[in-house]
């Protein structure tokens, strides 16, 4: 069975060695793994050249099981689905494509991953929230922030006027969201709880104003720690890394994708883990 990542730039993905991974240690000798790269612009005709995708007719051992996406593809992938699961529909993305009965289903594991990560943290059910950023990820920690109680949350973004996919996604959880400027950001951080969905670091320069808060979720992976993570680490809080959310999706994407239960989550941790550390050694020379 072949599966793969897809999105642009893809090149940085760590998609592969967390499913090469599971896949090892499951024993499945026959699946494989790739990295395509691939824009908005080219995701139509991709989708539609793959096969032949499991439960088509003639479809062989070397079928398409299906399809993790980044972005830009979250959202574009949609309306080139036959199904799509109600998680996917409210937070209006999908990263998980499943093929099954020559048919294309999607899915979202992205709130899974960041429910996890803060169970995994010993997080509790925050009372109250901020996110930083207002993309595809901000929506996902949203419906996260919902499964586990919370029906009220600030978003903190540069333009107010941008946010409007992120705010629809909100009303579509029944979460009540104010939408306000980083200006903002020292009245929005008296909270349990502030996710982080900015890039690279981004979120560095609030470092000072953010060690203050309980807890803090970086979705930023590597370089790790950020600024930002070390300190609300050296004040005290607790710290959940963007690698945690990325394992636990992943982990999820495979239970869907072979349809096993039992998948190895340590050893699909030791083998992102282990390439972070040699992309960090590498960027050091």
């Amino acid at each position: 069975m072949r599966a793969a990542v897809m999105g642009s730039p893809i090149g940085h993905s760590l998609s592969p060695y967390l499913h090469r991974a599971a896949y090892r240690a499951m024993g499945l000798g026959g699946w494989s793994y790739e990295a395509f790269e691939c824009d908005e612009a080219r995701l139509p005709e991709l989708l539609a050249g793959l096969g032949p995708v499991r439960g088509q007719a003639g479809a062989g051992e070397d079928a398409w099981a299906g399809l993790s996406l980044t972005m830009p593809l979250k959202r574009a992938v949609l309306p080139l689905l036959d199904t799509v699961s109600e998680t996917a529909v409210e937070v209006g993305g999908a990263n998980t494509v499943i093929f099954q009965n020559g048919r294309c289903h999607g899915d979202n594991t992205d709130v899974y991953g960041i429910e996890r990560a803060l169970a995994e943290a010993g997080v509790p059910a925050p009372r109250s929230a901020t996110v930083l950023g207002g993309g595809a990820t901000a929506a996902s920690a949203l419906a996260a922030l919902r499964n586990l109680g919370l029906h009220a949350a600030t978003l903190l973004v540069r333009d107010p006027a941008r946010a409007g996919a992120t705010a629809a996604v909100a009303e579509r959880l029944g979460v009540a969201l104010a939408v306000e400027t980083f200006d903002k950001l020292d009245a929005r951080t008296r909270v349990d709880l502030v996710v982080s969905t900015l890039p690279g670091g981004a979120a560095d320069v609030f470092a000072d104003r953010l060690a203050r808060v309980p807890a803090l979720f970086d979705v930023v992976y590597s370089p790790w720690p950020t600024g930002a993570a070390a300190a609300v680490q050296a004040a005290g809080g607790i710290v959940i890394g963007g690698f945690e959310m990325l394992l636990h999706q992943a982990v999820r994407q495979v239970r869907l994708m072979t349809g096993i239960a039992d998948v190895p989550v340590e050893a699909m941790r030791a083998a992102g883990r282990s390439e972070i550390l040699r992309r960090t050694a590498a960027q050091a020379r």
